[in-house]
């Protein structure tokens, strides 16, 4: 009787170890890099297809992504968001350390093919410490459009870089996204 439960476990041990070994050489992780960085998770290969980890991937090129629960659709947007930073009428990009500058924030936003709730504009420090500049409500859907900020009055008290960041918020989602980036060099 031992000898047959022993015989019974020692055939299903064997068959589940095959089976693993099976599923692990049938899909093969991938590694991901998009600009020269590694993201965080691996993509799978299997039967010659790629899967890859959509939201690191939308994050990383400045995407929205738009879940469907009812139809299990994922849609990715890739806007085009262009911003200039301006010191009265100069555009600028480079700062002095230390220096105290007042500065407004224009944003062009064109091929938006999804529908927004909000859109604001933050500073990151070097640290990456974020300071909202201006957010807004969107009540009319467009397109494109242009986004203005106020004029906002920083300090950059240490050297490196600062990101502006443009964020969007979708009608379906309470999730911000950032789509555009601009940075600034404090030396």
């Amino acid at each position: 009787m031992k000898f047959r439960k022993l015989l019974i476990l020692l055939l299903i041990m064997s068959l589940w170890g095959g089976t693993m070994l099976f599923a692990d050489s049938a899909t093969q992780k991938v590694r991901v890099f998009i600009n020269g960085s590694e993201l965080n998770e691996s993509g799978l290969l299997t039967e010659g297809k790629t899967y890859l980890p959509l939201r690191q991937i939308a994050n990383s090129v400045n995407s929205i992504i738009v879940w469907d629960e009812n139809n299990k659709r994922a849609s990715l947007f890739n806007p085009n968001v262009h911003m200039f930073l301006f010191q009265d009428k100069t555009i600028f990009g480079n700062v002095t350390k230390g220096s105290r500058i007042t500065f407004s924030v224009w944003a062009q936003v064109d091929n938006l093919k999804t529908d927004l709730s909000a859109v604001k504009i933050v500073i990151a420090d070097p640290f990456g410490k974020e300071e909202l500049i201006q957010s807004q409500a969107v009540t009319k859907q467009k397109d494109n459009f242009w986004f203005p900020t106020k004029e906002i009055r920083y300090h950059f008290d240490s050297a490196g870089k600062y990101t502006v960041r443009f964020y969007m918020k979708t009608a379906s989602s309470d999730e911000w996204f950032s789509v555009s980036e601009k940075t600034i060099t404090s030396e």
